[in-house]
């Protein structure tokens, strides 16, 4: 392989270096300065590439795209405001976790700061919202600088994925000088760097970084601690958190066995690998060990005196208050050693993934001892309040009766309900997701359950969730918001160019509906205006712009709009409106009627 100018050798060689790490697909938005590298990947074999108008879409598309596989996506765009629409998906995957790199093409140091058109100061243009940051040299046909950039790009790709940080993204500055596209140069690159594609000399890649991961405790009494907590506790439990990507890993079984040895009731976040799977089919016939209506009566029932928490900060408000009320002996567990509960109410915390911690914990229980301790008459109303929640909501959301038409938390029950096994749901921020947690009852089947939660924006929700369905062959569902989907829209534009199908559920309330839970509904003015920001929007046209059906459903008929769209071919929009107040208020009447069950069962078994 040989190359005609600097630029496309240097180019050439980072590309061939992050193939060789590992590196599977990358997203690419057009624009000059980036040509060197554009033209690279898309002349790679190995690499997947995926070809995106806007930044911004492009950014949030590999981001749910490393979100679902744990893997990283590169990103390049040219020099600019280019790189800085990629900045709102950079902080949401340094939030959650999700390892991307991102490869900004910029202009050469001497046309900095010196009114060049299009050059902005991109170094360290993410500040510490990325895990590392290198400003490369601009390419010179050196063995030395060439083994150098190699061993950046091994370095950068390792860094996305954890080594030895938490996974997240990573920024390269990547600046060129003229010609950018492959146009001969003569005497440009020396033939013996041509040869060897700039020397690499080795076979596999350049520089192999052995991943760390904390496969046991940092303190190896921390599972003997933990089982005697659990061991003595009468009212255990376990909390599971968002997961982190890699999505599906197999904490579920350690997990869900420490749980059934103590009697340790697990609260489990749809975000979190526990709230649906098949580890729920033989748990089933018992007591519930998993439990997924905790939102809607944890403020009503006692306080937990051990509780032992994973993954990130829980969906649910009323579970980190009561989690901040309780009084007792909380370890929190993060593979990272960050800390991840915004109430400051843990008392221990212990560095290990989750997996090899509750298989030590597991190894060193004394199951009669555990059980002998769990106060019964606790674990039954538990029992009891997430059978009467589920009853009562099937209730609410049936096909006669009328609460269901105004309540869109009954959407995103039949979503989850009639998702195909295995899926990916991708949910939106705000109401959805909310929805999501109360009212998904946990099932057995494999549904990966995705959502924004780093840093909880609805920005980029379609193209995330479209970049989530890229990445496995698994029926793709998005259920957003309105605003959400006007704000990301043209992400729709990968549907077609970057072959992905999905049920796109659109929960019309126009506007924010979310403000009705917060304090500022009773001033109006200025509440609905600036606030609610009714739109008047009409998302029909959108089918016909970007080339897919869409469907006014009413919401009593919404099972089987969605039934018929999963199973069709191609992209169908179900469009479903509601009264944003109105439906607000069904969610409140439909909490008091719980909470109002669960305080009476407290009651009657005289729990403090």
């Amino acid at each position: 392989m040989t190359a005609p100018n600097r630029a496309t050798l240097w180019a050439r060689t980072l590309v061939d270096e992050l193939a060789a790490g590992g590196l599977e697909a990358v997203c690419l938005a057009p624009g000059s300065r980036s040509t060197p590298l554009t033209v690279a990947f898309a002349e790679h074999p190995e690499v997947e590439t995926y070809s995106h108008l806007d930044e911004r879409s492009a950014a949030f598309f590999a981001l749910g795209r490393a979100r679902r596989i744990g893997e990283p996506t590169a990103l390049v765009c040219t020099s600019g405001t280019a790189a800085a629409n990629f900045h709102p998906a950079v902080i949401e995957a340094s939030q959650a976790r999700v390892p991307l790199l991102v490869l900004t093409a910029d202009r050469p140091p001497e046309l900095r700061d010196s009114g060049a058109n299009q050059t902005v100061d991109q170094v360290k243009l993410y500040g510490d919202a990325v895990r590392w940051y290198a400003e490369l040299p601009v390419p010179e046909p050196d063995e030395r600088a060439l083994r150098s950039l190699r061993t950046t790009a091994a370095r950068a790709l390792a860094r996305t994925s954890g080594t030895p940080t938490p996974a997240g993204p990573v920024h390269l500055n990547c600046p060129f000088r003229k010609p950018l596209e492959p146009t001969p140069v003569p005497n440009a690159v020396p033939a013996a760097l041509e040869d060897t594609l700039a020397g690499r000399g080795r076979d596999g890649p350049f520089v192999r970084v052995s991943a760390g991961e904390t496969t046991s405790p940092a303190d190896s009494r921390a599972p003997e601690r933990i089982a005697r907590a659990l061991e003595d506790a009468a009212r255990p439990l376990i909390v599971a958190g968002p997961a982190d990507p890699p999505i599906g890993e197999p904490e579920t079984s350690a997990v869900v066995e420490v749980a059934t040895a103590v009697g340790a009731p697990v609260f489990a976040d749809p975000l979190s690998t526990l709230r649906f799977g098949p580890h729920l089919e033989w748990t089933a016939e018992d007591e519930p060990v998993v439990y997924g209506g905790y939102d809607a009566y944890v403020e009503a029932v006692p306080d937990p005196d051990v509780v032992v928490r994973f993954g990130a900060s829980p969906t649910s408000k009323p579970l980190r208050c009561a989690l901040q009320d309780a009084d007792c002996r909380q370890f929190l567990v993060d593979p990272a050693g960050e800390w991840r509960e915004a109430t400051f109410t843990a008392t221990d915390l212990v560095v290990s993934e989750p997996t090899p911690l509750f298989e030590a914990v597991s190894s060193e229980l004394e199951v009669e001892t555990a059980r002998k301790s769990v106060e019964r008459d606790w674990l039954e109303t538990l029992a009891a309040a997430e059978a009467h929640h589920w009853d009562l909501c099937r209730t609410t959301r049936s096909r006669s009766s009328l609460e269901s038409a105004s309540f869109e938390g009954a959407i995103l029950a039949t979503v989850l309900e009639h998702a195909p096994d295995p899926s990916t749901v991708f949910v939106s921020n705000s109401m959805p997701i909310r929805d999501a947690d109360r009212f998904g009852e946990p099932r057995d089947a494999d549904l990966t359950v995705l959502a924004n939660r780093g840093a909880s924006g609805i920005d980029g929700i379609v193209s995330t969730a479209l970049g989530a369905g890229s990445a496995t062959d698994d029926p793709l569902v998005a259920v957003t918001g309105d605003l959400a989907l006007y704000h990301d829209s043209n992400g729709l534009l990968a549907l077609e160019r970057c072959g992905v199908d999905a049920t796109i559920v659109l929960l019309d309330n126009d506007g924010g509906g979310i403000f009705h839970k917060l304090p500022i509904e009773s001033f109006d003015p200025p509440f609905t205006e600036q606030f609610r920001t009714p739109h008047g929007l009409e998302f029909d046209s959108l089918g016909e712009l970007y080339g897919f059906d869409v469907r006014h459903v009413d919401p009593v008929e919404f099972e089987d709009a969605y039934r018929e769209s999963l199973a069709a071919s191609g992209t169908q929009l179900l469009l479903v409106s509601f009264d944003a107040e109105a439906s607000h208020r069904q969610r409140e009447a439909l909490e008091e009627r719980v909470l109002e069950a669960v305080r009476d069962l407290v009651s009657n078994r005289d729990l403090e």
